[in-house]
């Protein structure tokens, strides 16, 4: 299946399911302890300004593929409105997701493991310069 023309939301759906988990699962094995503690803590790497950061950071990276399925989802027109996050840093996090997704569908395991990797130091020091 080829997943770059599949449904951007669709794949954002997926991509924030599979990018939770890998921040979780970094949290736990970092030490950390207390439910409260590790939520603070994920919300820093999951929230849509911090994925906006590391999308953009790493678009001089991504492959034409990559970058096809990022520009469709950043396109995508918005139905609702976002709570938390401003229109453009929404669209971006959803292309970010997207991109998750996609790797993760296409079964690119080691490229969406680099991905994410290089966005959770991204944000981490993003956050060390604030």
């Amino acid at each position: 299946m080829d997943y770059r023309n599949y449904n951007s939301i669709a794949l954002a759906f997926m991509g924030d399911a599979v990018y939770e988990r890998f921040i979780r699962e970094r949290l736990v094995r970092s030490g950390s302890v207390g439910a409260d503690r590790m939520h603070r803590e994920a919300v820093r790497y999951v929230k849509a300004a911090a994925q906006e950061t590391a999308l953009r950071a790493l678009l001089e990276e991504l492959n034409e593929d990559e970058s096809l399925v990022v520009r469709r989802a950043r396109n995508h027109r918005i139905t609702s409105k976002p709570k938390n996050a401003d229109p453009l840093t929404y669209k971006m996090a959803t292309a970010f997701e997207a991109l998750l997704g996609y790797l993760y569908l296409s079964g690119q395991a080691e490229r969406l493991s680099d991905v994410m990797e290089k966005s959770a130091r991204i944000i981490e020091g993003a956050a060390g310069e604030q």
